[in-house]
């Protein structure tokens, strides 16, 4: 029997929405498609009739119908166009959690059986091969191949203090794999005793919450815990905001969770990053679920002030105000072209600043702003901070 996705306090949320409008004026979806059927103002209302539809005999007495299927697949099909960045909720006046409400919201139409295709997609894959791409999970570390001297244990070891949770994208993106090889090596050079999880490691979840197939999600998170437990470390370091936005959110775990920008700011404190000049300007992207999620935000800065010759210059929208990339919520998979819209609009405010390179801390981040640099011939360099900081590694 499918569950109440609603609880009450979501339920009071609804009702109290005053339909100002200020969510739809900072929805990336909505403006880049110019579309406010995309916008949080169009959801709430579709949200708010399906509901009343089915309340019963009082909804009858008053002639209210549900929504036809067509129109139920329309509805559905705008409310998967998201990248849940959460900007709608930041500037609600009101606080209401929207982005719980979002995602309650795609857990419903999934029991409705009212999504896009590509949800089945991402189902199958995760049930199949335990990561979003369908590709082979035991394959997950084979980017340790591509490194100039990986070690004969291939960082998978049997023991060690932190586990460095790679995430699928990076595991399984040529374009994204420069991440983690980039990562060990600053840990090898800063004398981190860590390893991987290796094939062990399965996808965080992050795509099932999105996908609103969260009944799938509890054998994710016990082979996962099981996995660290297994390795007896007490940290876990993640590149991915979403793997770590979901270890934080949904493992109920009391280990020491450490996004990259706040691992590498540990390590720089300690003085056990090496660093030497690096003459480049650069601008930061905050990533939606690093930094209106998890609310890291000065971090990243204080790695990047660190490293000597590097400038610094602010985007227009930054910190809890920065404008999302594209890539998240599983849009790039429901509607790549949407994607790619929003895309042209966090790269045309980069190269306003005239920064030599756009800095972040996501490889989902990574992969959609250089997609599109490369597609459209860009004269920009988009980067992880910890492709930045293994940049200004002292040579040994």
């Amino acid at each position: 029997m499918p569950k109440a996705n609603f609880t009450i306090r979501q339920l009071f949320e609804m009702d109290a929405c005053t339909n100002c409008r200020l969510c739809a004026d900072v929805c990336p979806a909505a403006c880049a498609a110019v579309n406010g059927e995309l916008s949080a103002v169009y959801r709430m209302k579709g949200l708010k009739r399906k509901l009343k539809s089915k309340a019963g005999l009082f909804s009858k007495l008053l002639g209210r119908r549900p929504p036809s299927a067509e129109e139920l697949k329309h509805y559905a099909d705008t409310v998967f166009r998201c990248t849940l960045c959460s900007n709608c909720q930041e500037v609600c006046p009101l606080g209401i959690r929207l982005k719980e409400l979002w995602l309650s919201l795609r857990e419903d139409l999934v029991q409705e059986k009212a999504y896009p295709a590509k949800i089945d997609m991402i189902r199958t894959n995760l049930a199949k091969s335990r990561n979003v791409f369908g590709e082979d999970n035991a394959e997950r570390g084979e980017w340790v191949d591509d490194m100039r001297k990986p070690p004969a244990d291939r960082y998978v070891r049997p023991r060690a203090e932190v586990v460095y949770v790679t995430g699928c994208v990076s595991a399984y993106f040529p374009l994204a794999q420069k991440i983690p090889i980039a990562l060990v090596e600053i840990m090898d050079a800063s004398g981190v005793d860590f390893t991987l999880l290796g094939e062990e490691e399965w996808c965080c979840g992050f795509p099932l919450l999105g996908a609103g197939l969260m009944e799938m999600f509890e054998d994710f998170r016990a082979q996962n815990l099981a996995a660290v437990k297994a390795k007896e470390a007490a940290t876990v370091v993640f590149a991915c905001p979403s793997c770590y936005q979901m270890w934080r959110e949904h493992y109920r775990t009391d280990l020491d969770l450490l996004s990259a920008p706040e691992f590498l700011l540990r390590r720089v404190r300690e003085w056990k990053i090496p660093l030497t000049e690096l003459a480049l300007t650069v601008t930061y992207h905050d990533p939606c679920d690093l930094g209106r999620g998890a609310r890291v935000f000065e971090e990243p800065r204080e790695v990047i002030r660190a490293i000597p010759g590097v400038t610094l210059v602010e985007l227009p929208h930054s910190r809890e105000n920065c404008i999302c990339c594209g890539g998240g919520g599983n849009l790039e998979m429901v509607d790549p072209d949407l994607a790619a819209k929003i895309a042209k609009v966090k790269i045309d405010e980069v190269l306003a600043t005239g920064a030599q390179a756009v800095v972040t801390s996501c490889q989902q981040c990574v992969r959609t702003m250089t997609s599109y640099v490369k597609r459209n011939k860009i004269q920009l360099e988009v980067m992880d901070i910890v492709q930045l900081v293994r940049r200004a590694l002292k040579k040994a």
